[in-house]
């Protein structure tokens, strides 16, 4: 029983960093979705996201048999529920791309913005494809990034840089676009949370020491 056990959680870690890798692909292309209004890529968005809602849904159900079949306790039942926890943070990821990913779409055969912001919008991506991919090696039980790692700082400065762009004067977005275009930087900036809770999770595996006691990026 044991040894089916830890065979399962290995199977989880091993489904948690393919899962990562999915949603670190996501994010990537859809930068350039974002970028060059690129539909093959946008499209490529919309698969990636499938994959993770499918893996998900069989990571919730091999989760709940365990839990139900071999009755965990200790650093075994913690390994188990942040996994699951863990895996429901990168299913996250996956459904802001793709949100991302729509709009382009949307928007096709012309871009989602103007060059300047694309720009912003793009660093941000490229910001929240770099967390996600420290999270995905923390995860396969590598170290976690340093504290100093470029994270929810960084993004806040390219937030208030898009919010500039967005109401100066000689923007060409429409205030309906200016929205549109608003509700894109919240999504690649919320990607950031989730990978924020992905590292809390990780060291709660390995302390024991609550997500809610740890300190945040704003701390």
């Amino acid at each position: 029983m044991r040894t089916q056990f830890t065979a399962e959680l290995i199977a989880l870690t091993n489904d948690l960093t393919l899962m990562c890798s999915l949603a670190h692909d996501a994010v990537e292309r859809v930068i350039d979705a974002l970028v060059d209004a690129d539909l093959t890529a946008t499209y490529e968005v919309f698969a990636l996201d499938e994959q993770l809602q499918k893996m998900y849904g069989a990571g919730e159900a091999r989760t709940v048999l365990l839990l139900a079949l071999q009755a965990p306790v200790a650093r075994d039942l913690r390994h188990v529920v942040t996994a699951i926890q863990m895996a429901g943070e990168l299913s996250q990821i996956g459904l802001l791309a793709s949100r991302v990913a729509d709009q382009v779409y949307k928007s096709h055969p012309a871009h989602v913005a103007q060059r300047s912001v694309l720009e912003i919008l793009a660093e941000m991506g490229r910001l929240a494809a770099a967390r996600t991919a420290s999270a995905g090696r923390a995860v396969a039980g590598h170290h976690l990034p340093p504290e100093d790692a470029p994270g929810a700082h960084v993004m806040e400065t390219l937030h208030r840089q898009l919010h500039s762009a967005l109401v100066d004067p000689a923007s060409q977005s429409s205030t309906v676009a200016a929205i549109d275009i608003a509700l894109l930087g919240h999504h690649l900036e919320r990607c950031i949370d989730h990978t924020a809770r992905i590292e809390r999770l990780i060291r709660f595996l390995d302390t024991g020491v609550p997500p809610t006691a740890q300190p945040t990026d704003d701390e």
